[in-house]
């Protein structure tokens, strides 16, 4: 999800608007409203019986000839005096909207095609490896894997899991770190017609057991790297879920080579003791049916298992690829996690459906990103706004134009970054997009325009069906008109993003969540028309007058650190759990020169008991880095509202400024991975920079 912050005021700003819509909607302007669109139909008509009386008095006096060029040159003046605003809107984005009506159309061809043959995605991989076999697919350190050895490492998936019992229907999790055998992995598994949920390599504890439990798991294929955290809760699993551990090393793929396998939970001796399978068209469910899920916190609670289907791992990828001007003569530079959808569905899918070549790379590096294009001979690569930022902060050198990137799409670059990050590094387009794993819907800005996500068409806005629509600031729910529909913000209106669900065109359709009650939650009914419905991200947008759309807020209860969701109701429910069952209320508070929100909590001390060395060390077990609160205000009491909910918006409001504020705040130092007290002196060192969070 992109993340643009706005400052204070521009939040002030939106909840104004917001509130002046909510009075629009109880009628507060009504008789304005009616007014004004009343005075223009009646000045619209006048004129039409001018030009009318005009053309009829031309006839009379002249002759027909003479009538129709009156009827043409007032015409003319009719249409520039009426709709001289909406032409030159036109004439400024005809350009822009028509290509992406190209790339548009290409996309749906696609997706029509495969709908056809009701490929999965093993089987769109299979005729791109019938194109160039050689072809490098995937590049990591100094090795390189061909589409070729990518199928037939895939294939000896399918045949070992097969041996195993392992059968269409079943759900065969994996939890890898960024290494080709990653995706040939889940293709195997994917092939047989099981569906593979993508374990974030983050989680441990409580978490981990829950993204496991909630996909309803039979087999678990985890890294050596992550052995301690599934071990750690191996005893809590079901015993019927059966786990196979994963050794990265090379891989003997000669099938007359037979090792001994060192236990029967070995999954690399199991692949070395199989020859691969017989390649045949996937047994799975087909082009819209399961292929993984991808987890993702939503606005509450745990992890939830979003549902990605072929066509929706096409459609994404496509966008991509289409409108972001890639092809498939590119190398891409990745460092993005593989579990999640930008790096695992979008990067990797350029691979799968369209040929490109992937460079990986296990962890992020701001100073290997642009070495390791060049090592790479990347044309193309893959960022988060927060990548941006670092790569920024690393000092320049000689090298940062050396590199053969001429784009880079991503999410989350901040428009203070765009422009310094293109101008050093000498990048000629910025495909930033926008779109929620579990949504039906993604933007991408496809004419560099500065901090935009993406538009919304003036001209053609029907065509594709997404829309900003106005929200009640506190509950987040569409504010309706007196039909009971929802109302389409207008420009520099905020309002939230929606994606019209279109059940039989699978470029539309929604998925959702394993959970189908949470699934429900994100659909919003009765939009435009009644009986119709539409997917509701949760996220403010705000579109200008051309239609570009850009980031200003979440509704709910999420924010974005370190390129992760972080859900405060999760955060809340393990503090509470490790500190016998304290009040803890999370937050999201802003820090200069910093994407997102940090996390804050604030947590009751009645009895000056707390064990801050101890919350660390537990929260250490059951939240993953990026969720673990950088700031902790320890508090006598925390105020509640009558239905017993915590109140956190006038804690968020107030921050982490000590001199603002009565009780202990501390931070957490990440080298020294422990709370330290927070004073002025300390809070002016992180405003200023010098303390890095």
């Amino acid at each position: 999800m992109s993340n643009i912050e706005t400052s204070r005021d521009n939040k002030t700003d939106v909840q104004n608007k917001l509130k002046q819509n909510g009075d629009v909607e109880k009628g507060q302007s009504h008789n304005l409203v009616s007014s004004v669109s009343w005075s223009k139909v009646i000045v619209m008509l006048l004129a039409a019986s001018v030009l009318v009386a005009a053309c009829t008095v031309a006839w009379v006096f002249q002759d027909w000839q003479t009538s129709v060029q009156v009827l043409a040159i007032l015409f003319v003046v009719y249409v520039i005096a009426f709709y001289w605003r909406w032409i030159w809107i036109a004439m400024r984005t005809a350009k822009r909207d028509f290509l992406a009506l190209y790339c548009y159309i290409k996309i749906l061809l696609l997706t029509r095609s495969f709908t056809k043959k009701n490929y999965s995605m093993p089987d769109i991989f299979h005729d791109v490896v019938l194109k160039h076999p050689d072809k490098a697919c995937f590049l990591i350190n100094d090795e390189t894997w061909t589409f070729k050895q990518v199928e037939d490492f895939s294939l000896r998936v399918s045949a070992a899991l097969k041996a195993k019992g392992v059968k269409r229907g079943d759900t065969v999790a994996v939890m890898m770190s960024n290494y080709p055998e990653m995706p040939a992995m889940w293709l195997g598994i994917t092939r047989i017609g099981a569906v593979s949920p993508l374990i974030n390599t983050n989680q441990t504890g409580n978490t981990l057991l829950h993204s496991i439990n909630v996909a309803k798991c039979d087999f678990v294929i985890y890294g050596s790297e992550f052995e301690h955290a599934i071990q750690e809760i191996a005893k809590e699993l079901n015993s019927s879920i059966k786990l196979f551990k994963f050794t990265r090393r090379p891989l003997n793929l000669s099938s007359d080579s037979v090792k001994v396998s060192e236990s029967s939970d070995d999954f690399t001796a199991l692949l070395e003791n199989t020859s691969p399978a017989t390649w045949s068209l996937s047994d799975g469910e087909g082009f819209n049916g399961k292929l993984l899920y991808i987890y993702t916190s939503g606005t509450t609670g745990l992890p939830k298992a979003a549902v990605i289907s072929p066509s929706r791992m096409v459609f994404m990828a496509s966008g991509v690829h289409y409108l972001g001007g890639l092809s498939s003569k590119d190398i891409i530079y990745c460092p993005m996690p593989l579990y999640h959808s930008a790096g695992g569905c979008i990067s990797i899918g350029q691979a799968l459906i369209f040929g490109c070549t992937v460079a990986l790379r296990t962890k992020f590096s701001a100073s290997a990103y642009f070495p390791d294009c060049i090592k790479y001979n990347a044309t193309a690569a893959h960022y988060i706004g927060e990548m941006c930022r670092y790569i920024l902060a690393t000092p320049p050198k000689p090298t940062d134009r050396q590199h053969k990137v001429r784009t880079v799409y991503g999410n989350g670059m901040r428009p203070t970054v765009w422009t310094d990050f293109v101008k050093r590094f000498g990048i000629k387009k910025v495909a930033e997009f926008y779109g929620a794993t579990e949504g039906n819907a993604n933007i991408v800005n496809i004419d560099n325009k500065t901090g935009a996500i993406g538009f919304i068409s003036r001209i053609i806005p029907a065509v594709y069906p997404i829309a900003i629509i106005k929200v009640d600031e506190n509950t987040g729910e569409p504010i309706r008109d007196s039909r009971g529909l929802c109302q389409v913000a207008k420009p520099n209106e905020p309002g939230v993003f929606i994606g019209k669900i279109k059940p039989n065109n699978p470029s539309r359709a929604f998925l959702g969540y394993v959970d189908k009650q949470a699934s429900e939650k994100k659909i919003v009914r009765d939009v435009f028309q009644h009986g119709d419905s539409a997917f509701i991200s949760g996220d403010i947008l705000i579109a200008d007058e051309l239609g570009y759309l850009y980031f200003r807020d979440r509704t709910g209860d999420t924010f974005r650190w370190r390129g992760e969701n972080v859900s405060t109701t999760e955060v809340e429910a393990a503090i509470s759990r490790v500190t016998d069952q304290r009040d803890a209320v999370v937050y999201g508070v802003e820090i200069p020169n910093s994407e997102g929100r940090a996390g804050m909590c604030g947590i009751v001390d009645t009895d000056n008991n707390l064990d801050l060395d101890k919350l660390v060390k537990d929260m250490s077990r059951d939240l993953p880095k990026y969720a673990r609160p950088v700031f902790l205000r320890v508090m006598s009491s925390l105020d509640m509202t009558g239905t017993f909910k915590l109140k956190k918006v006038d804690l968020q409001k107030e921050g982490f400024d000590p001199k603002n504020i009565k009780d202990d705040i501390y931070y957490l130092d990440p080298k020294l991975e422990k709370y330290i007290r927070l004073g002025p002196e300390e809070y002016d060192k992180i405003m200023s920079g010098q303390i890095r969070l």
